[in-house]
């Protein structure tokens, strides 16, 4: 008898366990093996699958590469002030070089959900200004966790670009 009471309360306690409707308190569940945390998925603007809607770009080799090494250097540099300034405003998730030397030279995933609000993003850069850059930008559904990278990758970036 005592072990049946012992199961119908513990049934009643941990049968709440993962059922929260305070939409302020977290919501624990374990699915696949993962442990959901409500409030971060708010946070993050993540749907069910913990995915959300970005702009990604390809950086494209342009028309326009004439430039003489110092002038080409200065356009880099301003380039990737330009992609510090947007990713510390938010509007930048990720960017990366690719290591060849092909006619796509990197990518931007921004942090907004259309294509006309990153081509106002893809506007500020000097590069793209001069033709030395071309973007071209699509419609990228990815994990909301993405936009924790950039505080991720300052505590492990030794040196700053």
């Amino acid at each position: 008898m005592r072990s049946i009471l012992f199961l119908i309360i513990s049934t009643i306690i941990f049968s709440g366990c993962g059922v929260n409707t305070n939409s302020d308190k977290m919501v624990s569940e374990k699915t696949d093996g993962n442990i959901y945390d409500s409030i971060l998925a708010k946070k993050l603007g993540a749907d069910d699958y913990g995915m959300r809607q970005y702009v990604m770009a390809f950086l494209l080799r342009g028309p326009n590469r004439s430039q003489d090494s110092a002038e080409a250097a200065r356009l880099q540099r301003a380039h990737l002030d330009n992609i510090i300034r947007l990713a510390e405003e938010g509007n930048l998730v990720l960017a990366g070089p690719f290591m060849d030397n092909g006619d796509i030279r990197g990518i931007y995933i921004f942090n907004v959900t259309t294509v006309e609000e990153a081509e106002a993003l893809t506007a500020s850069d000097p590069a793209i200004q001069q033709g030395r850059l071309v973007m071209e930008l699509h419609p990228w559904y990815g994990s909301a966790g993405l936009t924790q990278v950039n505080e991720l990758h300052k505590k492990i970036a030794k040196i700053s670009i």
